[in-house]
């Protein structure tokens, strides 16, 4: 069945409309008619059976069929990455969405090739966020990571976020594996940032000023891996181990 996104400010299960792209690709694209049945979501937890029952102009109409509500994971995980070359970026945004991160901060490094002004920087996260709704939409993620804006390390560290466990991964040789440092943490953190360097990694300034807020260095093994293959595996190891398993932290409960 296909699965639409609806914004939160625009959630209404008693009066469910897709507008915009979201009608243009179900009317258009998808050819659905009066009759035809889809699953829309809001990707805050919220998801909806529901019926086409009108089009209206570019709008469909449709009519709630069954409701369900989707807990969000046992732990928030941030991934900070520094904007890679090329189209990399769409692949980790698409990537860290089907693993389970519930935030994504494009980062620009002093060795981020990529340089952009304000606008240019509105216009990728613009395109992030739908890369984010797409990849949610394919997997049946009803938790929508928020893509933020892209900002420098200073800048990220300069607004103070909390987080009960900080990670950063790491060339130099004092890094240690992930698996020591989640051992030496003790309880499940409930909010984690992990922090993905760009070709050539870090600067030494930006790793002693991500080290002086409170970021561990990690190793991800003694192979050097792509931007795009360490955002992947770093996300894999954390869903893995904070996660839980997939029945605790996926299971929906259900409303008529």
């Amino acid at each position: 069945m296909h699965r639409f996104y609806i914004p939160p400010a625009e959630w209404n299960p008693a009066a469910l409309r897709l507008t915009g792209s979201e009608a243009h690709h179900a009317r258009s694209v998808l050819r659905m008619q009066p009759g035809d049945k889809a699953v829309l979501f809001n990707g805050r937890g919220r998801e909806v059976t529901a019926e086409i029952t009108a089009v209206a102009g570019r709008d469909l109409e449709l009519r709630k069929l069954h409701e369900a509500a989707t807990p969000p994971l046992r732990c928030r995980i941030t991934l900070g990455q520094a904007i890679p070359k090329g189209k990399n970026m769409d692949l980790i945004v698409q990537k860290a969405v089907e693993i389970g991160a519930a935030e994504i901060i494009p980062i620009i490094s002093d060795r981020t090739i990529v340089r952009l002004d304000a606008d240019d920087a509105a216009q990728k996260q613009s395109k992030w966020q739908t890369v984010a709704i797409e990849a949610a939409k394919q997997c049946g993620q009803n938790w929508l990571p928020e893509v933020g804006t892209p900002r420098t390390v200073a800048q990220f560290f300069g607004e103070r976020p909390r987080f009960d466990l900080q990670l950063i991964g790491s060339l130099q040789g004092d890094a240690l594996h992930l698996k020591k440092i989640l051992a030496e943490h003790g309880d499940r953190p409930a909010h984690v940032l992990m922090l993905i360097g760009p070709e050539g990694d870090f600067t030494p300034a930006e790793l002693n000023l991500a080290r002086s807020h409170g970021c561990r260095p990690i190793t991800l093994g003694p192979i050097i891996l792509r931007v795009e293959t360490a955002a992947i595996y770093c996300l894999s190891v954390l869903s893995y181990e904070l996660l839980g398993c997939p029945c605790e932290s996926t299971q929906k409960s259900h409303r008529k």
